[in-house]
């Protein structure tokens, strides 16, 4: 049986964005202003790293009707204001549609009038694709804490502080009027013993949408620093359970993987049944959780590996130089033309089986990888032609029932109810 006419369902599913539920976090903590909850709800982080200079883009969703509040993230040195700025949005999207685990579609051919040999397709064409006051200065001195730095960036306040004790840092937080979540000074006390910074940044919520989750124009950083990682315990503050993660990482040679915890790729190129295309945000989802506790529950799973200039197939256009660049790709700046590779990973992770900061390392790895699903439609003509026909009948009732095999495997989801579904589907 000869397939024809692929095609990719693009904007399948976005892990993070609400597609799959799931509860989320930051690399960081939320502070807020009042007795108020805030639990964070959508997590992506971009990054690009070359040598040991690192671009860092965090996007989070946030909940609850409050005047202002902060985001609390540990950085490993004083930021001067030039390595601080806002990201549009779109590009985040970008990374995260080019590369979404993705659907294939297959339609099979008329057994009865089989179309000539196919000639194998062409190779994937690239496609071009505020003033500090004297009595909040004098207050976080006696409490070991120092103002490094003050920024006006958009609609956040920043503010850098160093401090020499976890509690005086939290005592400070408290007195400016932040509510901080139970046990914070706690997980601040290693970073704070690692001589790290805190960049604190207030957000206006005036000047965003208040009512339920809403997501925040994204923050970018840039920094020179040995340690490649993200401050999972941090951001476990603020959780409501396990928590996902997305990375979009972006470095000039190969992969992305983690150095401290286990490597997994999520399952791919398994041939799925059609009653699954509409309902395929809840399938992936499914999948993953499997893949998920399948490794334990401490694995980091890779979704996407590629050069960010193709793709087969894609699921849309691939990020051109100038949306690479606002990325973080800087060394793009020096040189449209140099290389560079990007990994997508998406972790789910929580305080029982992730006890350390996600710890990473770039990789000479360029072999491509796709979460790729195959959904092959059956003809729905007339097959009524003799032996061809009764073939192609015989064929198509062990493949969908090897499909159904694969979907329960995958998922989880009961096999009869699985089996019920093809057949009303059809």
């Amino acid at each position: 049986m000869n397939p024809r006419n692929r095609y990719v369902w693009a904007g399948i599913v976005t892990v993070g964005l609400g597609v799959i539920s799931s509860v989320t976090a930051f690399c960081g903590f939320y502070v807020g202003r009042v007795d108020a909850k805030l639990y964070n709800k959508a997590s992506q982080i971009m990054i690009a790293r070359d040598g040991e200079r690192t671009t860092i883009t965090m996007v989070s969703d946030y909940q609850g009707a409050l005047k202002d509040f902060a985001l609390v993230v540990p950085v490993p040195k004083v930021l001067k204001r030039a390595e601080i700025g806002i990201n549009d949005s779109t590009i985040i999207d970008k990374l995260d549609a080019y590369s979404a685990p993705r659907l294939v579609e297959y339609f099979d051919a008329d057994p009865c009038n089989p179309p000539p040999p196919m000639v194998a397709e062409d190779a994937a064409k690239p496609m071009t694709a505020a003033a500090p006051t004297m009595k909040s200065e004098s207050r976080a001195n006696a409490l070991g804490v120092t103002v490094e730095a003050r920024y006006s960036v958009g609609e956040y306040a920043i503010v850098i502080l160093s401090a020499t004790q976890s509690d005086g840092l939290e005592t400070y937080l408290l007195q400016e009027g932040y509510k901080i979540p139970v046990g914070a000074s706690k997980v601040l006390a290693p970073y704070i013993k690692a001589g790290m910074k805190f960049f604190v940044a207030k957000v206006n919520l005036k000047k965003v949408d208040s009512s339920g989750f809403s997501k925040l124009r994204p923050i970018r950083m840039s920094f020179k620093s040995k340690g490649f990682m993200l401050p999972l315990q941090l951001g476990m503050i603020n959780a409501n359970g396990a928590q996902d993660l997305t990375v979009y990482s972006l470095t000039r040679k190969g992969r992305v993987e983690a150095a401290n915890y286990q490597n997994a790729k999520v399952p791919s190129d398994k041939n799925i049944p059609e009653f699954v295309q509409p309902k395929f945000g809840d399938f992936y989802g499914a999948t993953f959780k499997k893949a998920y506790e399948r490794e334990g529950k401490k694995a980091v799973f890779l979704e996407y590996a590629w050069t960010p200039n193709s793709c087969d197939p894609c699921a849309s256009e691939p990020p051109d130089v100038m949306q690479l660049r606002a990325a973080g790709a800087f060394w793009l700046a020096e040189n449209p033309n140099d290389s560079v590779f990007f990994t997508r990973l998406h972790v789910r992770y929580d305080k029982a089986n992730f006890k350390e900061d996600l710890m990473f390392k770039q990789t000479d790895n360029t072999e491509n990888f796709q979460a790729r699903y195959i959904m092959q439609h059956p003809f729905k003509g007339n097959t009524n032609c003799g032996q061809p026909g009764e073939q192609y009948r015989k064929d198509l009732k062990t493949r969908l029932e090897t499909e159904a095999q694969t979907t329960a495997n995958l998922t989880g989801w009961n096999i009869d109810s699985v089996r019920q579904q093809i057949k009303n589907f059809r």
